[in-house]
Order: structure tokens, then sequence, then C-alpha cells
């Protein structure tokens, strides 16, 4: 069977090469798909398949990243006579110097993978593939010794030194990257297939209870009790943020909406938002037929943090309009949702960006400029440049969302919608199913099951028996025979509601607030924008082919759709918003989490540009916050 990874791709590929032919940009005969892929591309390859056999852990993963990323710059760089290094400050000659690169790049991420990899439910296979790397490149695995001027030992000192900052970053590696924040859930667990669920504080987080618990990646765990991931990631040493105490939060943007925060407005906002979440799920029923033109010309270009956008008038690169792309509404919701969460074998969000970067970097005619400008660079430059901005990016991503998640311990939409919907409602008072912490009434969404609405033909007819209590429409979950039924959208009781994942997984095991995937995207966005020099995709045009029966969750789609997307920034708000169509994150959780994703992808840029050419000093422990703040994010334009 292919796997969900290469069949995505693949398509991806494919897709740029047709849009670039579409507009006449592919030169016959001109190729950047590299037919030797650099050896930076190869370990990053090599840490990719690692991550998808390990416990999908976002922030321990885009640690990973940086760090390779960060030895295999160092590497490159000790041969440069220009550019600064980031950890590991060493100069080194050589006569072939591109053969010397590739060496010490190699013995360096092999030794930090090894060091990384050596336990967890994939090590036995992701260590054979790195002693199969070194030896399908022609090095000697066994060579581990730091002394002398060879590249080897160059590597091996190198990846010393990465792997000795691991100790002391705050992250606890030596311990399997357990808690050292002392964190406790204030809520007894849900178990998912009970209805309802009870909660001491409806505004914080809620672990679930699994009879059957498999991990997005499709680890069997069994019979298991979430629990929080990495509530003190806060405190890992990041790349280009600092801040006045530790007890500070990151790039800090607040409490969300509160339950109860009458006074303030949250009470309200906080309601009104799990409802936004119900209206997400009431549109994955494909036989609906509620189509959607999501071509750039109609879909993206949004002001950062929102969903205001309605498209762009013309491709810049073709100078004509972009032709309509009119597809199944529900379809793209099923579609993005599962695309974006990556699915069994994830890479994860952190690394599904690297693999973007890494096909973009592919596309016939793309011309590799730092920056949009200047020479073009070797293969090998690009990609150690693009790996240490790009992971250093995703890397303090994990770190400033991981802050807020932990700082503020938000729950999740099923606790929320689960919860308020087993309060009764809170729209009239005058009604016996009133309660303060209901779910507001909306017709035709939600609703308050009746002796009317339960009559032969009616719609709550299938709920007779409920009366007084909440309906909402919405996913009705997933179906018996997933390869060919599908689950559909119905009226259910909101303390049975369910978001559209696998029943085996539900939701992932940290707080909501704000959205790692948002956070994650809008950070190697602003990398990719920065590091190409425009924020367009190549061609003006992204596109992966979603073909006809690639939903995993469940049946479908019953024609293939073609996800579009004019720049890298539209790419990231699709990331944000399919999981509020997956049920995983209300609106506050992704527009903020965009926010706190573009200043950290703008600062992590305009850092490593300072390494590239040299002009900062190289103590990393002290670095300050640097670049574009706050302000000058807010204030960014819209072509």
């Amino acid at each position: 069977m292919v796997s969900t990874f290469f069949r995505k791709h693949v398509q991806w590929r494919v897709s740029i090469v047709v849009a670039l032919l579409g507009a006449g940009l592919l030169v016959l005969g001109s190729s950047n798909a590299q037919a030797q892929p650099t050896v930076a591309r190869q370990w990053d390859d090599q840490l990719l398949d690692a991550i998808r056999l390990d416990t999908p852990r976002p922030t321990v993963h885009a640690r990973n990243l940086f760090h390779l990323s960060s030895a295999m710059y160092d590497a490159w760089s000790a041969y440069d006579g220009t550019s600064t290094q980031y950890l590991h400050t060493e100069s080194a000659s050589a006569g072939d110097v591109a053969a010397a690169r590739s060496e010490a790049i190699s013995y360096a991420a092999y030794n930090i993978l090894k060091h990384r990899f050596q336990a967890g439910p994939g090590a036995s296979v992701s260590q054979a593939a790195f002693d199969a790397k070194m030896d399908a490149l022609g090095y000697d695995k066994t060579f581990s010794s730091t002394v002398g001027n060879t590249p080897a030992a160059l590597g091996n000192r190198i990846a010393q030194t990465v792997i000795s900052h691991g100790q002391t970053d705050g992250a606890n590696e030596q311990n399997d990257y357990a808690d050292t924040s002392g964190y406790f859930p204030v809520n007894p667990s849900m178990v998912k297939d009970l209805p309802g669920t009870t909660m001491f504080d409806p505004n914080r987080w809620q672990p679930l209870a699994f009879d059957h618990l498999i991990l997005q990646n499709g680890i069997v765990i069994g019979t298991a009790v979430q629990e929080f991931i990495g509530p003190n990631w806060g405190d890992v040493t990041t790349f280009a943020m600092s801040k006045a105490s530790p007890a500070d939060v990151y790039h800090d943007l607040g409490a969300p909406p509160q339950l109860g925060d009458v006074a303030g407005g949250g009470d309200a906002l906080f309601k009104q938002n799990a409802v936004e979440v119900i209206r997400y799920s009431s549109l994955l029923d494909p036989t609906t037929g509620n189509m959607k033109d999501i071509s750039p010309a109609a879909y993206g270009n949004n002001t950062l943090g929102t969903n205001d956008g309605t498209g762009y008038a013309v491709n810049p690169v073709t100078g004509l309009p972009y032709a309509p792309n009119v597809v199944n509404h529900a379809d793209l919701g099923r579609s993005i949702a599962e695309f974006w969460a990556d699915g069994p074998s994830s890479e994860t969000p952190p690394g599904h960006w690297n693999v973007l970067a890494n096909d973009v970097a592919d596309t016939p005619g793309f011309q590799k400029r730092i920056g949009g400008v200047g020479p073009v660079v070797s293969d090998l430059e690009w990609d150690v440049k693009m790996y240490f901005a790009m992971n250093g990016a995703v890397h303090d991503a994990a770190v400033a969302a991981w802050n807020h998640k932990g700082a503020y311990d938000y729950a999740r939409p099923i606790s929320m919608i689960r919860y308020m919907g087993g309060k009764g409602q809170s729209s009239d008072p005058l009604d016996p199913s009133y309660h303060a912490e209901g779910l507001p009434l909306e017709p035709g969404l939600v609703e308050v099951i009746t002796a009317a609405t339960t009559m032969p033909g009616e719609r709550h007819e299938h709920l007779a028996g409920e009366e007084g209590k909440i309906a909402i429409l919405a996913w009705a979950g997933e179906p018996a025979d997933p390869l060919t039924q599908i689950g559909g959208v119905d009226w259910i009781r909101a303390i049975d509601w369910l978001p559209y994942q696998r029943s085996t997984f539900v939701t992932p095991a940290f707080a909501g607030y704000v959205s790692g995937h948002s956070t994650f995207s809008r950070a190697a966005a602003e990398v990719m924008a920065a590091m190409t020099g425009s924020e367009y995709f190549p061609g003006g045009l992204g596109e992966y082919i979603v073909s006809v029966d690639a939903l995993e969750f469940e049946a479908g789609p019953v024609t293939a759709l073609t996800l579009q997307w004019a720049t890298y920034y539209d790419a990231a708000d699709e990331a944000g918003i399919s999981r509020l169509y997956g049920g995983i994150h209300i609106p506050p959780d992704d527009g903020p989490g965009r926010l706190l994703g573009s200043m950290v992808g703008i600062d992590s840029y305009n850092l490593a540009s300072q390494y590239f050419n040299g002009s900062i000093i190289p103590e990393p422990a002290s670095i300050a916050l640097l670049g574009l703040g706050a302000s000058a994010v807010l204030a960014r334009r819209r072509d």
C-alpha cells in the first residue's frame, strides 16, 4: 500500500510542474530537482523518516529539526570565511571544500540522530537507516574520534557540542522530556466513549480517557489517559526570542475568552466560539452539494490572524486572473482536515513544512538566491541555510505556542461542547432547559429537543426520548467502514459530539490555546517568504491534488479536488483553519496562533540572516530578541 506521505508529495510535485507549464515558466532542459540530493537534504529526510516512526511530539521534533539543522549549518559554515557559526565555533580548511563539507555534515548529523533516536517505537528501524545512510555515502560509521583536522573529526566535535547543549537547554531530554513544571490537570478525564463530561473548570484543559488509544502516527497505546505533552516547554532555550523574566510568556497574547466572564464579554465569546466549531462540523456532509470556489481568485489573501480574504485579482507572475476552482465544500473541509493533520506516519507540522520547503526548492526553474537577491547559490548552501532559518523558526514556534498552552491551560472544543451541551441552553431563561453555562441556541444548528421535533418525520425523530436535551447538527462520527462509508451530518446530542478525527485519536494531548498548527505554519511561511524573496509560490501558484478516495477518516472524496494557494501565507492560513473543520481548535486558538507565528518567523529569519552575513557575535546563549516586533507584524500590508 502506498503511504499517505508518498501519495501526498508525489502529487504536490507533479502539480507544481503542471502549474509552471501552464504559466509558460518551465524552461525545457532545466530543472532544480536534484539527481543526487545534497547530504543536508538526505539527512533531513532521515530525520523526517525517524519522526514518522517515533512518538508524535511536535515540541520534541521541532527541537530535533533545529538541532540537526544548526549542526549541518555549523559544519558548512566552518569552511566559509563570511558566515558566523551558531553553537560550534571552529574554522576549517580543505583542498576539496565540497567533499569536506559533505563529510563533516554527515558525521555531525549521524551522531546527533543516533543519539536522539536511541529509544522509542521506531528506534531499531531508524538506527538501521542511519547506519545504512553512512554506508551508502561511503563513510566509516565506526569512526568516533574528535581529535584532528579531518572533516569527520570536525563533524564529531560539532555533534558533541549539540548533544551537550541538549542536556542543558531545559527540554529534560535525559529523562525523555518529562514535565519539570509540576503540571497537573484541574479537570478529571473525560471517557470519550461515554456521553457528556464533568469539569471542575470548563475553561481549562481536560485529558481524554481511551479504551483503545492509537496515536496520530498509528502507534497503538491501548487503554490510556492522556498526559499533557510539554507544559514546561516555555522553559526551553530559544533561537531568536527572549523575555524579561522566566515567569513571562513569550510574545504574550493574553488569555482567551473565559466562560463565566460576563462583565468582560468573554462568556458570550466562549459560547459563540463553540458554536462556530459546530458550524464547521455541520459542513462536512458531501451529499448536500454545497460548493465553494477555492481558487486564489476567491480564496486567501487574509489580513494576518483573520479569514477575511477574498483572493487576488491576478497571478502576479503571469499577469492573468486565476481560473475558478469550484469544489464540494464538505470535501474541502474533510480534505484539509486530513492533509494538514498529516494522518498516519506523521512528520508533525514542523516536519510538514520541511517537506514543503524541499518541494519548492525542487520546482523547475526556481532560482536559489538567499532572500531572493544576489547570486544563485549551490544546492548545499541553499539547503543548510533554509533548514537553519526554517527550523530555528519552528523550534521557537514550539516554545512560544507551548508557553501559552502551559500558561493558559485552555479547554478543547470536545470538552466545551459536551460540557455546555450537557448543561442545557443559555438563550431562553424561561425555558426549562436553561442554564447560564449552556450552549446558545441557533435554529438549524443548536436546538432543544422537544415533543414536536421528535414527531415522526421531524428532524429529531431519531432522538425521541431525549426531549429537553440539546441537539446539534454536526458530523455524526467515524463510520463502521471508513473505506466505503461516510459519517455524514445529522442531529446528534451535544453530549455525544466528536471532532472530525479518528475515534481512536480524537484530540491531541495538550491544551488548545494557541494552535500549534497555526503558529508553526505562519512562522514557517514567514521564513519561506523571506528566504525566497517572495511570499508567492513559484509561478504564483502552489497546488495539491486530493485524489478520489484519498481520505482515511471516512470515504471520499468522490471527485478529485485540487487545493490551491497563491502564497505561503495562504497555505499557512489553511493549515490553521483546517483545525476548525477538524474540531481540534476554536477561532481564538487559530488567529492568535497565526499572529504569534508571524512574530516568531520574522525574528527567526532576521537573526538567521545575521549568521549568514557574519554580522552577529557567536554567543547564542545571550542573544537578545532581534528583528521586527509585534507592532511591525501588525502593520504588515497585503499586496
